[in-house]
């Protein structure tokens, strides 16, 4: 009743950004406000289920288990898309996509990182999936405060593409030393480091509580002698979900590369999260053969940092004669990229077992 209601009233959230550098015959998408809503409900809902239907019975994900949920939650997304192209029409579909692709492909990275954190902490198999959906469910809630603050920077100010090019060109180059190095190693016959070490946050919660010596089942905090105690799981969820803080420093700017609109970019981050921790489970192990994944996450963020900048250049009437790539070009770029590094990579691994 309050959807149709809002739907009748047509009313719409004044919250429809372009970027002051945007050329007139840009489109900007308005987006009513039940459409956040449901989003929402979507959101919710999707965490709910995991919570109360994946995580509450603990237990350790088969393969293909892992490989069925993973193609659900793809399945979620690309009918979302279609969603958005019936709704709002292809652009923003196909900015949409562009996104979305852009996003899971960089979780890839985000992945690895909690291999490493979760070794670290010696969690067993069964609790992984909890540790996973709560550091998840502490991600969604700080990108969507990031996703706030970017879409008012880049109305206010056109200076701000330039700040967000430059640090993808920063991570770009990163990705880049990152494959040297690892390369590098395998030729050196040296083991990859995983080592953890605890961030910040994590390191200020084992100062400020007690922690126990080991897990409690999968409980977060117990009562004991008198005193309340947190676990090592919950100083697992809390160095997951903080350190995802530094990939939204990332995956953010590089999505506002793609699209200037709010709604698209934080549906294209929780469909990528949410659809995380199956791939997880699924990935885990294989990681390993995709050897040459920094470079093609360094040719994304970098194709990425130049659309940034062209746009911040036109914002100021610069640099006109070199054109803007369009979406679907960019959405062909991702899609061939992530697909020429996952097949040189099979071939590579291939020659290095030989």
């Amino acid at each position: 009743m309050l959807l149709s209601t809002l739907t009748a009233l047509g009313t719409k959230l004044p919250f429809s950004p372009t970027s002051a550098a945007s050329s007139n015959s840009e489109a900007s998408m308005s987006v009513y406000t039940w459409e956040w809503i449901v989003l929402g409900i979507i959101v919710l809902a999707l965490i709910l289920f995991d919570l109360l239907g994946h995580v509450r019975k603990a237990h350790e994900p088969s393969v293909q288990e892992a490989a069925r949920w993973t193609a659900f939650y793809v399945s979620l997304a690309v009918l979302f898309g279609g969603y958005l192209y019936l709704q709002h029409g292809s652009q923003f579909a196909t900015e949409y996509y562009a996104g979305y692709l852009t996003e899971y492909t960089l979780s890839l990275d985000n992945i690895f990182v909690f291999i490493i954190i979760i070794a670290g902490f010696s969690v067993p198999r069964i609790y992984q999936q909890k540790v996973l959906m709560y550091g998840i469910v502490i991600a969604l809630v700080m990108r969507f405060v990031f996703i706030l603050i970017g879409a008012a920077l880049i109305e206010s100010f056109v200076w701000v593409f330039f700040i967000f090019g430059l640090w993808m060109l920063y991570t770009a180059l990163k990705q880049v030393l990152d494959g040297i190095k690892e390369g590098r190693e395998r030729k050196e016959g040296v083991q990859h480091s995983q080592e953890y070490e605890p961030n910040y946050m994590t390191r200020q919660f084992s100062k400020l509580f007690n922690v126990t010596d080991g897990f409690q089942g999968d409980h977060l905090i117990v009562r004991t002698a008198g005193k309340w105690w947190i676990t090592p799981l919950f100083l697992c969820i809390v160095s997951i979900g903080t350190i995802d803080l530094m990939f939204a420093l990332d995956s953010i700017p590089a999505i506002f590369g793609l699209t200037k609109q709010p709604y698209i970019v934080f549906a294209a981050n929780a469909f990528a999260l949410l659809g995380l921790r199956q791939l997880f489970f699924l990935v885990d192990g294989l990681l390993e053969r995709l050897i040459y994944l920094h470079y093609g996450l360094a040719v994304i963020l970098g194709f990425i940092a130049l659309k940034l900048l062209l746009h911040a250049c036109h914002g100021y009437g610069l640099l006109h004669m070199i054109p803007e790539p369009t979406i679907v070009f960019s959405v062909v770029f991702i899609l061939g990229t992530i697909l020429l590094t996952v097949v040189a990579s099979v071939i590579g691994s291939r020659k290095l077992q030989n």
